[in-house]
This record gives structure tokens, C-alpha cells and sequence, in this order.
């Protein structure tokens, strides 16, 4: 039913809890118009952007380990929960126990309908099944954090539905800028066409209810802007040529910012975020349009300006979030996963005392043996190439043609087999290996060392040994799920098996270490998995223990429900 505009302002997106510690928590919200937004006596008066409006309400004064139910006012008057919803009332569950944690995550999300062929092309959607079971199950088993690794959205590749309203407005002429040529006509192309895909990913019903029970950490990933988004120097000198792109980064990163990123934040580092405060003092909406238009530029441009990591601490587990896509450094012969102001955060943000130390990075650190030696390898032979022809005056030789052919031909392949996880960045690797070795030296150090990760559409679970890591001390795993609801092709499972073979594996770390890799003191192991499909990764602390859950999302008698997988300990 149309919202009748006299009836006063309206919800369009939300209510989102993000942020919750244990006497505080944080509500996102976009509505229709200008308004006071209210949520347990807390106000908060919107801001607009490009015609959007959006508060974020902080509530302080709670209690520790309670839960509280809430309602959302807009001017006064109630909007959420919505009249007739068969859903419970949506709760603020604080922090209390520091020894408990329920930690579910995962990544990649496709937009897709629920009728009978979406379900049978793209699977049942994970986050949809876990409202639902949450709906009607033991509240002790609800998540207490909800982490969303990347790919919440799709902007090189959207919907069917929206791929048909962008190409409609397209034949129409009012798209708003005159180059959305055919390389971009299925887009997204700016900020408008963005919020566009978050309305459709966000507002469906039982995502909507969960969405604002469950706190929610996120982090952006390739899809977020497009494919191969900074794998290397070449793509980006590349997309930079483009007469879109410009667009596009704008686009991107400032509805980043106000659809996930401010929600990463507790209250006392929201009070410190610059950006923010002038979001919020800007006279008009001209005004603050431009502050993150800015904002976005030169985050693309200087990535040291702006920082996507983010640390939250979950009782006595400290959950540190890499941005692994923004931040890297691409220069031939000098690349780096994270710039150097970046690790920096990273190392200082890892030394705390905890039982549990939780890497959450998009891109796994871990991969199935032979990728990590495909990309190995391919990151030498590009490097190669990359650094010859970067030399003045570097001589023409047969052989360093021949070098550079194989450099040409190693970039191709990165690029069209998406070789720019942590192993193909051995520096960020190398150094990786050294912050785990340095945490776990220390007089009590954690029980688990645990990177958290998505993106590669499979799922699985990799034990690793570290030279002076003590696994009875410190155990050391990477957990790895993907994806909630975008199902690999068949003859991409049938590679990531290929090249988990031992002869496979075998040939490509001769490879490797013939174009001079070198590997640091780290062994590994992936005991459980791959698995393929649709689901979710549940982390479970009691204490200096971790276990960890796996579910897939199936269909069942024509609803979507999760199914356990495996359950297994972490720690000794």
C-alpha cells in the first residue's frame, strides 16, 4: 500500500542496530523526509544527502546484559514495529557476560526474488533463514554480533530488477550523466542508483526484522564498486582513464559511509569522526554533499585519509576488522594488502590482553593450498615485468622480453582469476605471520589467534602451525564463509577441487618457489570443507574456549531454513 504523505514521515530503510556495547547502542534509520527520530527517549534530528535523509540515534543509559524492546518515533509518532508484523518486537541486547560470545558472519548477498526459480538459480538466502529460526527459537542461541564481510551489494552487477530499471531509464535519457555509456548502462553509477540497491537488499521483510535485532559490524569489498576493484597498478591505471569512474568513487563511498560505515562506530568514536561532525553542522544539503563527495575522492586517491578498519570489543574477545580492498598499495615492486599507516593501526590495535583475537578481513588470509601458490607465483611474474618496465633505460634484451610477456601474461590471469587474496601480497603476508608470532609471545596470550573471512564463494575451515606459536597456548585458525546467497558456478567448485589436489599442489609450489617466493615459517591445513552453497559461520566462546558452528541454507517444504553442517572445537 502507498504511504499517504499527510500521514506524516515514514521508515524507508530500517531501523538498523549497529553499534551495542554494554550500556550504549546505536540505531540507523532513512526516512522519507526531514524529521526528530526517536528510539527509547533518544533523539536525533536527520541529515540529507542527494534527497535522502538518515539520523543515527545513540541510546545511552542501558543496563548491562539486558534486553530491552524498542520502538521507533518520527516525529512522535510510532513507525516501527510495523502495525501487523508477525515478528517479535525488535530488542537492544547489551553486553554483559565477557565471557560469552555468539559472533555469526559471513559475506556475499546477492538481490534476488524468493519465487520458486530465484530459489532453485541462486538458493535459499542464509540471513533469511536465520530470522526466521530466530523468530521462533530460543533466544540463547541469537547472535550477539552480526559481521557482513563484504559484497553487501552488487554495483557492477545488479539485480535483474534494477538491471531493468536502469536500462529503461537509460532508453529514456534520464540517467543523470551523459557518458553512462554501454560498458556502464547495467550499473550502478552514483550515489541515487546506490541507495537504490540498499532499499532492495535491506527492506526485505525478515532481513529488515533482523537487521534491527542483531548488531551489525560491516566491511566493503570488490562488489561495492566493481570487479577486481584495486587487484593491481594496471586496473587502476585503467579505471582511472575512464570517463565514469569519478562518478562512480563518489558514489560509492559516500553512501559506504552513511549506509555501513557509520554504524562500525561506538558513540566515543563517532564523537571523533571529522567527516561526521561536518555532516552534521553543514548549513544544507548542498553543503554536506559535498563534504562527502570530497571525502570520497580523496579516500580513493589518498587512502591513508580515510580509515575503513574498525575494532569493536566483545567482552573479552576483541574483534579487529581490516579493510583489505581501500587501503592497499599498488606500486610495482612495493605492494602491500594495507599501506603502511594502515598496518600500523592494525598492529597497535592487536596488542591487547584477551582471550580472543578476531582478524576479520574480507579476503581470507588462509586459501586452499594451490591458490596460495597460483598467486605466488603469478604476484612474482607480474612483479617481474611490472618493475623492468618501470626502469629507465632497462635494456631490450630476448630474455627481458620474454620477461615481460610473462609479466602481461600474469596480469591477465590475476585479473580474470581474481588472484589478489593475502597471498598475493607477500609482504602483507610475510608481516601477517609476524603480528600472529608477536601476539602470541606475550606472558598470557590468547586462546585463539582466528581470521574471520569471505568473498571466494566456499566455505571452509584451515588449521595453521606457526613457528614459536605454541598451538597448546594459542590456537590459530582461519574460518572462512561464503556465501549467504550467491551460489559458485559448477565449473568453478570443480576448480577450487582441482587445485586442493596434492599433484596440483605440488607443481604449483615448484612454481613458486622457482620465480623466487619464499614462504614464511607457517603450515596449515584446511580440515573441514570446501563446502559450496548458501549459509553461515557461527564462532562460540565460553570463556578462553572457541568453537565454531556451520550451517547451509536449504529449502525445505518450501521454506528457507539453516541446516547444521559441522560443529567443532577451536581451542585444546
Amino acid at each position: 500500500m502507498a504511504h499517504n504523505p499527510h500521514d506524516g514521515p515514514y521508515l524507508v530503510v530500517g531501523p538498523l542496530l549497529r553499534y551495542v556495547g554494554d550500556t550504549c547502542a546505536t540505531v540507523w534509520v532513512e526516512t522519507d523526509r526531514p524529521c526528530t527520530v526517536e528510539v527509547l527517549g533518544h533523539r536525533a534530528e536527520t541529515w540529507g544527502v542527494h534527497g535522502h535523509h538518515y539520523a543515527l540515534v545513540v541510546v545511552e543509559g542501558l543496563q548491562p546484559d539486558t534486553e530491552t524492546p524498542y520502538t521507533v518515533r518520527l516525529d512522535g509518532a510510532v513507525v516501527w514495529p510495523e502495525p501487523g508484523s508477525s515478528y517479535p518486537p525488535s530488542v537492544i541486547r547489551t553486553l554483559g557476560d565477557e565471557r560469552r560470545l555468539r559472533l555469526a558472519f559471513g559475506s556475499c548477498r546477492r538481490a534476488a526474488a524468493f519465487d520458486r526459480h530465484s530459489l532453485r538459480s541462486v538458493g535459499a538466502d542464509a540471513l533469511v533463514a536465520l530470522a526466521q529460526r530466530m523468530a521462533g527459537g530460543d533466544r540463547a542461541d541469537w547472535p550477539q554480533t552480526l559481521l557482513l564481510l563484504g559484497d553487501q551489494v552488487y554495483a557492477d552487477e545488479p539485480s535483474p530488477a534494477l538491471t531493468t530499471r536502469l536500462s529503461r531509464l537509460s532508453d529514456l535519457g534520464r540517467r543523470r550523466h551523459e557518458w553512462v555509456t554501454d560498458e556502464v548502462r547495467d550499473e550502478i553509477v552514483d550515489f541515487e542508483e546506490y541507495t537504490w540497491l540498499y532499499h532492495e537488499s535491506w527492506r526485505t521483510p525478515d532481513v529488515r526484522w533482523l537487521l534491527s535485532t542483531v548488531p551489525t559490524a560491516m566491511v566493503l569489498d570488490d562488489h561495492d564498486l566493481r570487479d577486481d576493484w584495486n587487484s593491481s597498478w594496471s586496473w587502476r591505471q585503467e579505471m582511472q582513464g575512464k570517463p565514469w569512474w569519478r562518478d562512480r568513487v563518489q558514489g560509492a563511498f559516500a553512501s559506504y559511509w552513511v549506509y555501513q560505515h557509520l554504524g562500525n562506530l561506538s558513540p566515543e568514536h563517532l564523537a571523533e569522526d571529522d567527516v561526521y561532525r561536518r555532516v552534521r553542522q553543514a548549513p544544507d544539503d548542498d553543503t554536506r554533499e559535498q563534504v562527502l563527495a570530497d571525502m570520497a575522492w580523496r579516500a580513493d586517491h589518498e587512502p591513508s585519509s580515510a580509515r575503513w578498519s574498525f575494532v569493536r570489543d566483545l567482552g573479552r574477545t576483541r574483534l579487529v576488522v581490516v579493510d583489505s580492498r581501500c587501503s592497499r598499495r599498488l606500486t610495482p615492486g612495493n605492494r602491500a594488502m594495507v599501506d603502511d599507516t594502515e598496518w600500523a593501526w592494525v598492529e597497535k590495535t592487536s596488542e591487547a590482553e584477551v582471550d580472543h583475537l578476531l582478524l576479520g578481513t574480507s579476503l581470507p588470509f588462509l586459501t586452499l593450498h594451490g591458490i596460495h601458490h597460483l598467486e605466488g607465483w603469478d604476484e612474482a611474474m607480474a612483479e617481474q615485468g611490472s618493475q623492468e618496465r618501470a626502469e629507465d633505460g632497462a635494456q631490450q634484451g630476448t630474455g627481458n622480453g620474454r620477461r615481460r610477456l610473462e609479466s602481461r601474461v600474469a596480469e591477465r590471469l590475476r585479473l580474470s582469476a581474481d588472484l589478489e587474496h593475502w597471498p598475493a601480497f607477500r609482504r602483507s603476508f610475510d608481516a601477517m605471520v609476524r603480528l600472529v608470532q608477536d601476539v602470541a609471545s606475550g606472558g598470557r596470550p590468547p586462546a585463539s589467534v582466528l581470521w574471520l573471512s569471505g568473498d571466494v564463494h566456499c566455505s571452509y575451515l584451515a588449521r595453521a602451525r606457526i613457528e614459536g606459536v605454541d598451538p597448546g597456548r594459542t590456537a590459530v585458525h582461519q574460518l572462512t564463509m561464503s556465501p549467504f546467497r550467491n551460489p559458485l558456478e559448477p565449473w568453478l567448485r570443480l576448480a577450487n577441487r582441482v587445485l586442493e589436489r596434492r599433484p596440483v599442489v605440488a607443481v604449483l609450489a615448484w612454481l613458486a618457489r622457482r620465480a623466487g617466493v619464499v614462504e614464511p615459517p607457517l603450515t596449515w591445513d584446511v580440515h573441514h570443507g570446501p563446502w559450496f552453497g548458501n549459509g553461515l559461520m557461527t564462532l562460540v566462546v565460553e570463556g578462553r574456549s572457541a568453537a565454531v558452528e556451520v550451517e547451509q541454507a536449504r529449502v525445505v517444504g518450501g521454506l528457507q531454513v539453516l541446516e547444521r553442517t559441522y560443529t567443532g572445537r577451536l581451542t585444546p
